[in-house]
C-alpha cells in the first residue's frame, strides 16, 4: 500500500479553511482514480501540551505507488492539485510513503 499524506499548518482563518476543505476539496479529491481510502485527522493537542505544528492531516491510500502516480496524473488528480494550490499552497506539505 502507498500513501499520500497532506499535512496542513494552521490556517489564518480556520472556519474558511474548514468550509472549503470539507465542501469543495474533499469531494474533488475523493474522485481520484485508484484512491482506496481517505482519512482526515484534525489535531487537538500534543502529549506534552506544547503548541501543535499542524492543524490537519489527510492520509490517502492507494494499492501501489504507481496507482498513486496515475491517480495524480488523472484529470481528477489535477483538479485536486489545482484546488489545493488555490487555498493551501503556503500551509501544506505533501509526503509519499509505503506501508511497512
Amino acid at each position: 500500500m502507498a500513501k499520500l499524506v497532506a499535512l496542513y499548518k494552521h490556517p489564518a482563518d480556520k472556519a474558511a479553511f474548514d468550509e472549503h476543505y470539507e465542501k469543495v476539496h474533499t469531494p474533488i479529491t475523493a474522485k481520484i482514480p485508484g484512491l482506496r481510502e481517505m482519512k482526515v485527522t484534525k489535531f487537538s493537542s500534543t502529549p506534552m501540551g506544547t503548541e501543535l505544528p499542524y492543524y490537519l492531516m489527510c492520509e490517502m491510500t492507494y494499492d501501489s505507488v504507481e496507482d498513486l502516480k496515475n491517480g495524480l496524473r488523472s484529470p481528477e488528480g489535477k483538479a485536486s492539485g489545482k484546488d489545493l494550490m488555490s487555498f493551501a499552497s503556503d500551509i501544506v506539505t505533501l509526503i509519499v510513503g509505503e506501508e511497512a
